[in-house]
C-alpha cells in the first residue's frame, strides 16, 4: 500500500474486502468531521456493490481525499500480497488495519491543521482592530466637507486640493464681477449660504451692478442674513433674483425686513422658493411700507387663500407696484375674489399674472368684476389654465367690452369651446385696444374659428392671434385664411396642433401669396406631409416681403416636400424668410442636403442668411 502524490490511497484487495473493527471499536469507522465512512454497512463491513464490473477500481471520496480500491483482476502483486497476509500471524493481521488507518488519517489531519491555521490568519488580517476608532467616525457630519462653486457641491476634504483652490479662485472671480459689470448672472453655481456670505461683502461696497441673479444656488433662510446691512446701504442694485432657492417663509420674512429700508431694488424675483402664506404675509407688510418695488414675481409657490388675502390688503395701500406674478399657486376662487377687492382701490397695477390658480368660472366672475372697478389702467391679464368654461368666458368678454386699456388677454389652456369663442369675438368687435389674444388649447373647433375670423377683417389693432392646440381643422383654417388674405393687421399667427392637414395648408398657402402683414407663422404638428409642404413651397416662390419665420416642425414631411421647399428658396431671390424650422420630420439626409444647398445658394446670391433647423 502506498500514498500517491495526488493524496489518493490505493487499497489493493479483492472484490470483497472486509475491514472488521476490533473489539475496542464496535462502531463503524468514522470519516472526516466524525461522520461514518460511506460504503460501510451496519456491521462495519465494506461490501462490493453487486452488478458492477469487477475489473473497475472503486473510488471512495473523503473531502479532497480519494480512496481507490483495486479489483481482484489486478496485478499478480496484489495476489502475492494477499497470500503473504494470510500466512502471517495474528499480530500482523491486527497491525494491517492500523497501518491503513494511519496512512489515511495522518494526511487528513495535516490538511485540517493547515486549513485551520490559514483561516485564522485570514480572519486576523481582514477583521478591523478593536479599540482603535476610525478617523471618519470621530468626525462630525459637517467636518471634512467643503462648499464648491463648481457643479457638484460639498466636496470631501480628502479629495484633490486642486478643486478646492479652483473653487476659491472662482468665488473671487464672482466678487470681481460684482464690482465690474452692471449685470451679473450667478445662477446655478451651487455656492450655498457660505458663498453668499462671501459675495455679500462685495455687493455691499458695489456701485456698479444693477442686476444680480443668485438663482438656484442652494441658499436657505440662514443665508438670507448675509444681506443684512448690505441691501440697506446699496442703492445701485435694481434687480435681485433669488428664484429656485429653498429659503421658505422664514427666509422671505428676513428678506422683507431687510428690504423695508431699501430704496434701490425695483424688481424682486422669488419664484420657486417654497413660499407659503406666512411668507406672503411678510411680503404684504413690505408692500405697505416700500415705495420703490415695481415688479414682484412669486410664481410656483404654495400661496393659498390666506396669502392672497394678505396681498390684496397690501394692494389697497401700495400705489407703486406695477407687475404682480402669482402663476401656479393655490389661490382658487376665494383667492381671486379677495384679490379683486384689493384691485378695486389700487391705481398702479399694470400686469396681473394668475396662470394656473384654479379660479374657475366663479373666480373669473369675481376677478373681472373687481377689475371693472379698477381705478388704474391694467394692460395685461393672464388667467390661463384656470378651468374656465364658456360661462367664465362670458364674464371675461364683458370685461373686454368695457376696458379701454387692456393690451394682452391670455385665456390659454381653458375650456371655453366654440360658445366661449363666439362671446370673445363679440367683445372684440367693440374693443379697440387688445393687440394680443391667446385662445390656445380651448377646444375651439371650426365654428369658433369662423366666429373669430370676421372680427379680424375690420380690426387693425390685433397683431398676435394664438389659436394653437384647438381642433379647428381645414375648415377653420380656410375661414381664417379667407379674411387674412386681404384684411387685418395680424403679424403673428399661431396654428400649431390644429389638425388642418394638407387641405388646410393649401388655404394658408393661398393666403400667403397675397398677405402683406404676417411675419411669423406657426404650423407645427398639423399633418401637412409632402402635399402640404409642396403647397407652401409654391407660395414661397412668389414675392413675399413679410414672412420671416415659418415653423413646419412635426409635420411628417419627407424628401419630396424638402426638395420642393429647397427649390422655392433658390427660385425666389427676394425671399424674406430668415428662420425655417423643419425639426422632427421624416426626410433623409438627401432632403437635408438639398435644403442646406438652397441655404448656401441664397447666401451666395443675395448674402441673406436663412437659419434652417432640422
Amino acid at each position: 500500500m502506498s500514498m500517491a502524490s495526488t493524496s489518493s490511497i490505493s487499497l489493493h484487495s479483492l472484490s470483497k474486502l472486509s475491514l472488521r473493527p476490533s473489539a475496542r471499536s464496535p462502531r463503524p469507522e468514522l470519516g472526516f468531521f466524525g461522520l461514518p465512512c460511506p460504503g460501510y454497512c451496519a456491521h462495519g463491513v465494506l461490501r462490493a456493490r453487486p452488478g458492477l464490473a469487477q475489473n473497475k477500481p472503486k473510488f471512495f471520496r473523503y473531502g479532497g481525499l480519494v480512496i481507490v480500491a483495486a479489483s481482484a483482476s489486478g496485478s499478480s502483486r496484489s495476489r502475492r500480497a494477499y497470500g503473504e497476509a494470510q500466512r502471517e500471524g495474528s499480530s500482523l493481521t491486527a497491525a494491517a488495519p492500523l497501518k491503513q488507518v494511519a496512512s489515511f488519517a495522518v494526511p487528513a489531519g495535516v490538511f485540517v491543521v493547515v486549513t485551520f491555521v490559514l483561516w485564522k490568519l485570514v480572519e486576523k488580517l481582514t477583521m478591523p482592530k478593536q479599540g482603535t476608532p476610525s478617523k471618519i467616525e470621530n468626525k462630525s457630519p459637517t467636518q471634512g466637507m467643503k462648499w464648491s462653486f463648481a457643479a457638484g457641491t460639498n466636496l470631501l476634504s480628502n479629495l484633490n486640493a486642486k478643486i478646492e483652490r479652483q473653487s476659491k479662485l472662482k468665488i473671487n472671480e464672482f466678487a470681481k464681477e460684482l464690482r465690474s459689470f452692471s449685470s451679473v448672472d450667478m445662477s446655478g453655481r451651487n455656492f450655498g449660504d457660505e458663498g453668499l456670505f462671501f459675495l455679500a461683502e462685495s455687493l455691499g461696497y458695489n456701485q456698479t451692478a444693477e442686476e444680480v441673479s443668485f438663482a438656484a444656488n442652494g441658499i436657505t433662510a440662514a443665508g438670507i442674513k448675509a444681506f443684512d446691512g448690505v441691501l440697506q446701504s446699496n442703492i445701485v442694485l435694481k434687480t435681485l433674483d433669488l428664484s429656485g432657492n429653498p429659503i421658505g417663509d422664514e427666509g422671505v420674512k428676513s428678506l422683507c425686513d431687510i428690504l423695508v429700508n431699501n430704496t434701490g431694488i425695483q424688481k424682486l424675483l422669488l419664484n420657486s422658493t417654497d413660499l407659503g402664506d406666512e411668507g406672503a404675509k411678510g411680503i404684504a407688510e413690505l408692500l405697505k411700507k416700500n415705495s420703490t418695488l415695481r415688479i414682484l414675481e412669486l410664481n410656483n409657490n404654495m400661496i393659498d387663500y390666506s396669502g392672497f388675502t394678505s396681498l390684496a390688503g397690501a394692494l389697497l395701500e401700495n400705489n407703486t407696484i406695477r407687475n404682480l406674478h402669482l402663476n401656479n399657486n393655490y389661490g382658487g376662487a376665494l383667492g381671486a375674489n379677495a384679490l379683486a377687492k384689493g384691485l378695486e382701490g389700487n391705481k398702479s397695477l399694470r400686469e396681473l399674472h394668475l396662470h394656473g390658480n384654479s379660479i374657475g368660472d366663479e373666480g373669473a366672475h369675481a376677478l373681472t368684476s373687481g377689475l371693472s372697478s379698477h381705478k388704474g389702467k391694467l394692460a395685461l391679464l393672464d388667467i390661463g389654465n384656470n378651468s374656465i368654461s364658456s360661462k367664465g368666458a362670458f364674464h371675461a368678454a364683458e370685461y373686454v367690452k368695457k376696458n379701454k386699456s387692456l393690451l394682452w388677454l391670455n385665456l390659454y389652456m381653458n375650456d371655453i369651446g366654440d360658445e366661449g369663442a363666439e362671446k370673445i369675438a363679440e367683445a372684440l368687435k367693440e374693443n379697440r385696444t387688445l393687440t394680443t389674444i391667446d385662445l390656445g388649447g380651448n377646444n375651439i373647433r371650426a365654428k369658433g374659428a369662423a366666429a373669430i375670423s370676421p372680427v379680424l377683417k375690420d380690426n387693425s389693432v390685433i397683431t398676435t392671434l394664438e389659436l394653437g392646440y384647438n381642433p379647428i381643422g381645414p375648415d377653420g383654417a380656410q375661414a381664417l385664411a379667407e379674411v387674412l388674405k386681404f384684411h387685418g393687421n395680424v403679424k403673428t399667427l399661431k396654428l400649431g396642433w390644429c389638425q388642418i392637414g394638407a387641405k388646410g395648408a393649401e388655404s394658408v398657402a393661398d393666403m400667403l401669396r397675397y398677405n402683406t402683414t404676417i411675419s411669423i407663422l406657426d404650423l407645427r404638428a398639423n399633418g401637412l406631409r409632402d402635399e402640404g409642404a409642396v403647397c407652401l413651397a409654391r407660395s414661397l416662390k412668389v414675392v413675399n416681403e413679410a414672412l420671416t419665420s415659418l415653423d413646419l416642425g412635426f409635420n411628417e414631411i419627407r424628401d419630396d416636400g424638402a426638395f420642393a421647399i429647397a427649390q422655392a428658396l433658390k427660385t425666389n431671390e427676394d425671399v424674406a424668410v430668415t428662420a425655417l424650422n423643419l425639426a422632427s420630420n421624416l426626410f433623409t439626409k438627401f432632403g437635408q442636403s438639398a435644403l442646406t444647398d438652397a441655404r448656401d445658394h441664397v447666401f451666395e446670391m443675395s448674402e441673406k442668411e436663412i437659419n434652417i433647423f432640422f
